[in-house]
């Protein structure tokens, strides 16, 4: 199996001239998962090269096994410091996709044309799309070939407006996901704040939060093993 993990190239958090990024955890645990099910890992970013850490991410209350064991792995660090374009990658050349969050992709990705075709490819080719935490934010403008928004109607859930408030963002990040699913008229639902928490509907597969990342990741592997 080929998976295409996609992060963020954005590193700026609104005017606050603070740092932002992908989120650590959410890649550093599915890595893992999908290296121990033997999958090919190839990571994509808008700008390729080295994406940007979220520096939250890093520390030391936000630091997971998988977090660490990524950081201590030449090859996965080697590997983060080379993504690939992702102009240049092709859905037809993979067998999923997975976008991991942080708040960076708010900025980029949901406003990248090339992700959202990406999205739009695969999903039409039948192959799985997992995106947790604030990831699945990008698919605000993703579309079905009637023009119809991909989750409307569909179950999903992402990142809470509480738990945004919880991290005092909420009035700095470009939208907030709960809200705009629900306003494409999504199934949005909901666990606890930072409690684990996925949802699979058909193709589509939705995590709520960091703590989610691992077991988006296994979900999506189920998936493609059945």
């Amino acid at each position: 199996m080929k998976v295409l993990i996609v992060l963020t190239s954005h590193d700026q958090l609104g005017d606050t001239g603070k740092k932002t990024g992908f989120w650590l955890e959410e890649l550093a645990a599915p890595y893992y998962r999908f290296k121990e099910a033997g999958y090919d890992i190839t990571l994509a970013s808008p700008s390729g090269g080295e994406p940007p850490l979220d520096p939250k991410s890093n520390e030391p209350e936000f630091q997971t096994d998988d977090t660490r064991r990524f950081e201590a792995d030449s090859e996965a660090v080697a590997a983060l410091a080379s993504t690939v374009r992702l102009a240049s990658v092709s859905a037809a050349d993979f067998d999923t996709v997975f976008y991991a969050g942080g708040h960076g992709p708010l900025w980029d990705l949901a406003e990248d044309q090339d992700s959202i075709r990406l999205i739009e490819t695969a999903l039409r080719a039948e192959k799985p799309v997992a995106l947790v935490c604030h990831a699945p934010g990008v698919l605000r403008h993703t579309t079905h070939e009637d023009g119809t928004p991909v989750v409307r109607g569909k179950k999903v859930t992402g990142f809470t407006n509480s738990e945004e408030v919880g991290v005092g963002l909420d009035k700095v990040v470009p939208f907030l996901v709960e809200d705009e699913l629900v306003r494409l008229g999504a199934d949005y639902s909901k666990s606890d704040d930072w409690a684990p928490y996925v949802v699979e509907d058909g193709l589509l597969l939705t995590g709520q939060n960091p703590a989610s990342s691992a077991a988006t990741a296994d979900a999506l592997i189920a998936k493609l093993g059945a």
